[in-house]
């Protein structure tokens, strides 16, 4: 059975782990993964014409997430740009009062990236007003930042972001149908970081936050109903297929959203402008998509399934566990949520499927793992998100273990539905 293998499990997992320390030394993860396929298929013992035709195959296979990608840049760049991600933002934590500040502040930013902002700029967009608000209410930084990035990551499995186009392509499921199979795991972590963002607001020697944090604008933003118009066109568009019958792909949905906002914004004339500042927010993600595909197809074309699944049954466990683990570990490696779904999704699909697990739940235990441990240090949601709230590395590293509770609030939430309702 090893032989219908190109290459052996130790290959693979050398190149991960090469493609792992190069990334932690700050080699840029795209040509991480890269050097780390290319190694890992040598050392595998596949060649080097057989090791650079499947990372090519691997690189061809991420193409339809990388197109649909890059056109939902169109949709991040109008919210951002017009102002209608932090109306938004600002409406939500306006009708919920300082009181109910920390579940404002996580609810604005799971709604920001619940639209189409990638989980990393929606903290970035909610970041100054969060600070405002926990300056007035006495909140320290680790609870508002908490806040955000549980809101985030509980918004961004049930997104048209990257990793959810990703996971729903390697799967073949409706991208629709993913984002609404995790709406009741989004609901458990968006309590759970809720709870212990109230915690950690009643923490002693916290990071109060100071003058200097807080940045004034005047610009001005737009009417509450032309900020959401967009995303609520990409939500109706996408919705067509499940409820009516009609298929509108998110190559035509995102860009058509992110239009819609720019033309009810009066911001008709920035359409170029707006649109290739979304492309450069996204061209980041679609380049290490392609990295990302090299060491994909390495790690599918290698025995690495069989051997996973020979390991799971020697320990006398279920094949679906298979799922959320993977996305866990892919995503921690990375330290992206985006590389971990794609890495995991591209490689054991074919395993989980003939296993009997259904696409649809499979894809959406590893999309809601792949938010786990995805913040690691080595990555740069850690350091943007960080930077967001002028917070220093050590104590960034402090809320990691909180993060990973709300991840694994999802992920276990998504396990148990998989169990009940299949």
């Amino acid at each position: 059975m090893e032989a219908v293998y190109s290459f052996t499990t130790l290959g693979a997992l050398i190149g991960l782990v090469i493609a792992i320390v190069l990334i932690i030394v700050k080699v840029h993860p795209a040509y991480s993964l890269i050097l780390g396929a290319l190694i890992g298929g040598l050392i595998g013992g596949g060649g080097l014409v057989t090791t650079v035709d499947t990372m090519i195959s691997g690189a061809q296979s991420m193409m339809s997430s990388v197109l649909r990608i890059m056109t939902s840049g169109i949709l991040a760049g109008a919210l951002i740009k017009t102002g209608s991600a932090q109306k938004i933002a600002e409406t939500i934590v306006d009708k919920m009062g300082e009181r109910k500040a920390v579940a404002a502040i996580a609810i604005a930013t799971m709604v920001i990236c619940a639209v189409g902002v990638f989980v990393d700029i929606s903290v970035i967009t909610v970041a100054p007003i969060a600070l405002a608000i926990g300056k007035k209410a006495r909140l320290p930084k680790e609870s508002l930042l908490l806040a955000m990035i549980g809101g985030g990551k509980a918004g961004n499995i049930i997104s048209p972001n990257p990793n959810t186009i990703a996971a729903s392509e390697a799967f073949g499921v409706d991208l629709t149908a993913l984002m609404f199979k995790n709406i009741i795991p989004a609901i458990f972590a968006l309590v759970v970081t809720i709870v212990l963002a109230s915690i950690l607001a009643g923490k002693k020697n916290s990071l109060a936050v100071s003058e200097s944090d807080i940045d004034s604008t005047d610009s001005k933003l737009p009417g509450f109903l032309p900020a959401i118009a967009g995303p609520l066109v990409v939500i109706i568009l996408l919705a067509l297929r499940p409820i009516a019958g009609i298929s509108i792909d998110p190559l035509i949905a995102l860009p058509v959203g992110g239009i819609v906002s720019m033309l009810l914004t009066g911001n008709a004339k920035n359409v170029v402008s707006f649109s290739e500042f979304g492309l450069s927010k996204v061209i980041g993600v679609s380049i290490l998509l392609i990295g990302t595909g090299t060491i994909a197809g390495i790690i599918k074309a290698s025995a690495l399934q069989f051997d996973v699944i020979n390991v799971l049954e020697a320990m006398n466990m279920p094949a679906f566990v298979l799922a959320p683990l993977s996305g866990i570990l892919m995503a921690g490696a990375t330290a992206s949520t985006t590389a971990g779904a794609t890495i995991a999704a591209q490689t054991f699909a074919p395993t989980l499927l003939s296993e009997g697990v259904p696409a649809l739940s499979a894809a959406a235990m590893i999309h809601a793992g792949a938010t786990v441990v995805d913040s690691l240090p080595h990555g740069s949601f850690f350091h943007a998100t960080g930077g967001s709230v002028n917070m220093s590395i050590s104590d960034r590293m402090k809320l990691i273990p909180f993060e990973a509770c709300v991840g694994l609030t999802s992920t276990l939430v998504s396990v148990v539905l998989f169990l009940i309702i299949g």
